[in-house]
Order: structure tokens, then C-alpha cells, then sequence
């Protein structure tokens, strides 16, 4: 019997716990409607306001005050704000970096000291038209300039270790146009110049051009003279002879020439020691011995010309025949002497080292068939002089082409004694002198 009581007991509590879990979710969904409606009737108070209605004070609930739970849309929201915050912040710490490497690389700052050699050939530059501009900006005309290969140059400088930044260096010489103000040749830089500088010092007069001493002897022909410069690293043979036969050289004892013909500066090229660049321009190179031939010419060596009654040419072939003969400066009168009597008689000059200018590769005296060529440098069987001096000859030989000795003398002769030369008015004294020796005439 008593546990038919706890049983029933048990069933009145289940009972009561229901009802009451059914009252408190009554209660609670009525609490959630009263919510609602009093924030619906909030937000109508809100925009009443808005629209300039007055509602009188009503008494605020304790619900009122409750704080609204953040959704998870407004979490996500602040995170994606701070995640945009710190990669805005580290691209700016990133392009910070780049832009102090970028100032510290084109201005040589914090660098150790050291000295880097670049060469810049004449072959990565090139012509290009470019405006001329006054004072006042205006454009007055346009003119020819040699443009460096920009991309050639920064290569250069980056692997010699002078800059960092390929893409900067060639962006900076495009603002300044430093492509038309470097110049071809080799360079001692140092790892502290800036970009600036840099430019600045690849230029010939900067100080840093690595130049070369070349020594030319006297006789030296073109072709010789070409070949030493590229040998001490001056220019290329091929371009020096395109430059002699193309370049438009202003001077007065070139005037007449025909340009294409690089034989038209032979016998002008003046022997001397000169200082050139490395990697210079060949017009420029070439201009060098020009100009000192120019120097060379007083104004009393152009009147003797005048009184010789040939050009400028025409005694400088004589002077280059004369280099080529004379053991001595003392035989130069003498060789001229003999030169000038056999052209007013009309004779051949009779003079073997002509035709050896034909054959440049040869060594020793000329062949038996070589002297029998019909050549106009072959001065044994031509008569008159040939077509162009046949090497480029010293001041003295020019002042002995201008000043002969006052002989009749027609023929000389090498005196194998003495390595000099004997000269002879007659034939016959000539014929009987040569018999002495063991060698063919030579006059």
C-alpha cells in the first residue's frame, strides 16, 4: 500500500513540473512578444521624432536598457577591418623599404669605397636627331647626336657592383636624357658616385676616361697607324678606316677630296706621341693627327708651297717618298734634290719603295715582279708622282720637300759601307758605283 502512494506521489510532481515548465514558456514567449512590440513601437517613436511629432515621456522598462547581442555578421566585419588595417600597414612598411633602398642605391649612400673599370664601345651608340632649344625653351632647329645603348650601359654598372637598380638607373637617364651625354670609351669609377655622377664621369673630360699613350714613327703608313690604335685599344681598325674614308673632316688641305676613299688622308695622319682614350670615337682619334698636321703648318711653309708651284698634296707625296728613302735627316735635302731635277726633266723617279705601298705585307725589298707591274705607285716605269703619298711622313722629310738642297744631281745610291746613301749628277758615275756594290740600283 505505501508504495502505491509514492507512485501516485510521483505521478502529482510529474505533473506540476509540466505545468510549470509550460507556464514559464508561456511567460517567456509572452516576455518575447512585449519585446517586440515595444521595439517596434520604439522605432515608431524614432521616426515620429524624425518627422517633427511630440510624444510625451513614457515610462522606460528594465528591458529598455538591455544591451543587444552583436551578431556574428558584425564580428566578421571587425575582424575583416582588422585584417585590412595590418595589410594597408604592411605594404606601407613593404613600399617604405623599397623606396629607402631605391634613394640609398641612386644616391651611393652607406657604400664602401672601391673603384670599378667599365667599357663602353662605340658600337652600342648611335645617331640620333634631337631639337635645339633657345634660352626660352623655345625649339630652334634639330641637330645629329650619338645616343648611348641605355640597357648596355646598366648592365654594365650593375655587374661591375655600381648600382643595385637596373629598371631606376635607366628611368633616371630617361628623365635626363643621359643617353646623348655618355660617351664610348673606358672608365675608373668609384662605388660612391651617385646616379648623377655616375653619368657625369662617362664622359671624356671627366677625368675618369682611361687614355692610352701611342707612339707613331715617322713612315708609318695608314693602314700601320690604324692598326697600333686598335692594338693599344684606341678604336677598331674597321671603323678608323670608315671614318677616313666617310667622315667629313673641315680642313683646307683635305678640300677637293672625294669622300668614300680612305686613302684621301694618307701622307696627313702626322707622326707624333698622342694621348687617346680607350674605346674612343675613330673620327675623333683620327681628327687628332689632323689637327697637329694643321698645327704643324705655318704660314711660312704654305707660302713655300705657293712658291713651289704644286699643292699641298703634291709636296707632301715628295715628303712621303723622301721618309721612305733617307737613312739620315742630312740626305733628305739631297733626296728631294734629286726628285725635283728628274720630274723638270720628265723622268721616272726610279724609286723602288713606291710600289712596296701596293704590297703593304711584304718584307725586304721588292721582287723582280713586283717592279714590273703596271701600277701607278710603280715609279720605276710610271713618271710622275703617285696617286697619294705612300706613308705619313715627319717635319723634317716636309721641310726637305720644301727646301731641297741646289743640286744637279739625277741618281742615288746606298753606300753598303756606311748605310748612307751617295748621290751623282751622270749616269755613267752612278753605273760605275753600283758596280762596287752587290745589290740593284736604286736611283
Amino acid at each position: 500500500m505505501p508504495e502505491e502512494i509514492e507512485k501516485i506521489n510521483e505521478i502529482f510532481r510529474l505533473h506540476e513540473e509540466i505545468e510549470k515548465t509550460a507556464s514559464q514558456k508561456k511567460l517567456d514567449e509572452e516576455s518575447l512578444r512585449a519585446a517586440a512590440e515595444a521595439a517596434k513601437e520604439k522605432t515608431g517613436k524614432q521616426a515620429a521624432a524624425e518627422d517633427g511629432e511630440d510624444y510625451g515621456e513614457e515610462e522606460l522598462t528594465e528591458r529598455d536598457f538591455r544591451p543587444v547581442r552583436r551578431s556574428r555578421e558584425y564580428r566578421s566585419g571587425c575582424l575583416g577591418g582588422m585584417m585590412y588595417f595590418v595589410f594597408i600597414v604592411c605594404i606601407s612598411i613593404i613600399l617604405a623599404c623599397v623606396a629607402w633602398m631605391s634613394v640609398a642605391d641612386a644616391l651611393a649612400l652607406n657604400k664602401e669605397l672601391y673603384t670599378s673599370e667599365i667599357t663602353l664601345p662605340a658600337d652600342i651608340f648611335t645617331s640620333k636627331t634631337v631639337e635645339t632649344l633657345d634660352e626660352d625653351g623655345n625649339v630652334t632647329g634639330s641637330k645629329r647626336v650619338s645616343s648611348a645603348d641605355i640597357d648596355y650601359v646598366a648592365d654594365e654598372l650593375k655587374s661591375a657592383g655600381l648600382i643595385q637598380y637596373k629598371w631606376l638607373f635607366k628611368l633616371f637617364c630617361k628623365i635626363s636624357n643621359a643617353d646623348t651625354k655618355i660617351e664610348p670609351g673606358e672608365y675608373t669609377l668609384k662605388s660612391t658616385y651617385d646616379y648623377r655622377a655616375l653619368v657625369r664621369k662617362m664622359q671624356k673630360d671627366s677625368g675618369s676616361a682611361a687614355t692610352v699613350k701611342v707612339t707613331i714613327p715617322e713612315g708609318f703608313t695608314m693602314s700601320q697607324i690604324f692598326y697600333r690604335l686598335e692594338e693599344n685599344g684606341v678604336c677598331s681598325y674597321e671603323d678608323l678606316m670608315e671614318a677616313a674614308a666617310n667622315e667629313n673632316f673641315e680642313y683646307s688641305f683635305l678640300a677637293g677630296t672625294e669622300p668614300g676613299d680612305a686613302s684621301r688622308l694618307e701622307g696627313f695622319l702626322f707622326p707624333d706621341t698622342y694621348e687617346f682614350y680607350k674605346s674612343q670615337s675613330a673620327a675623333s682619334a683620327i681628327n687628332k693627327f689632323l689637327q697637329n698636321f694643321y698645327g704643324k703648318m705655318s704660314a711660312d711653309m704654305e707660302k713655300q708651297v705657293g712658291d713651289r708651284g704644286l699643292s699641298l698634296r703634291d709636296v707632301i707625296k715628295i715628303a712621303s717618298l723622301i721618309e721612305r728613302e733617307a737613312a739620315n735627316d742630312e740626305e733628305r735635302p739631297l733626296i728631294a734634290s734629286v726628285i725635283y731635277n728628274r720630274l723638270r726633266y720628265g723622268w721616272s723617279l726610279g724609286l723602288e719603295s713606291s710600289i712596296l705601298y701596293v704590297h703593304q705585307d711584304h718584307e725586304g725589298a721588292p721582287t723582280a715582279e713586283m717592279l714590273q707591274e703596271d701600277s701607278p705607285y710603280n715609279l720605276m716605269v710610271k713618271i710622275g708622282l703617285p696617286p697619294t703619298p705612300i706613308c705619313n711622313p715627319g717635319l723634317s722629310s716636309i721641310n726637305a720637300a720644301l727646301v731641297p738642297a741646289s743640286t744637279n744631281n739625277l741618281f742615288f745610291t746606298l753606300d753598303t759601307a756606311t748605310g748612307t746613301h751617295r748621290f751623282f749628277e751622270t749616269m755613267n758615275e752612278f753605273n760605275a758605283f753600283v758596280a762596287t756594290q752587290d745589290y740593284g740600283a736604286e736611283g
